[in-house]
């Protein structure tokens, strides 16, 4: 069975975009980061649901689509790494997460 390990980044984007959101509604705020939550503990019984990133090509860093975010993952032995969550619309090479 897999771990869910957060990485300090993806911790930083789950709180930013619950802060972003919160300016409108603290209710879909918390909906929205509930939901990103839920889908990466999905990943525990199905770590290879995602599909490859294609920016990278790398059989081990998939994602999942999470309405507008992409949860960036590695697969690491018996640990899932959430690498970061980024929003659809900007670049992921410019985040240097590889």
């Amino acid at each position: 069975m897999f771990k869910i390990v957060w990485s300090k980044r993806a911790l930083n984007d789950l709180t930013d975009i619950a802060e972003y959101i919160a300016k409108d509604s603290i209710k879909y705020s918390r909906l929205t980061t509930n939901n990103l939550v839920s889908r990466c503990k999905g990943l525990i019984n199905f770590p290879k649901k995602g599909k490859i990133v294609a920016e990278f090509n790398i059989e081990s860093i998939r994602e999942i689509i999470v309405g507008n975010y992409r949860i960036i993952y590695n697969i690491d032995k018996s640990d899932i790494n959430i690498l970061t969550i980024h929003h659809s619309a900007r670049s992921l090479i410019k985040r240097k997460i590889v």
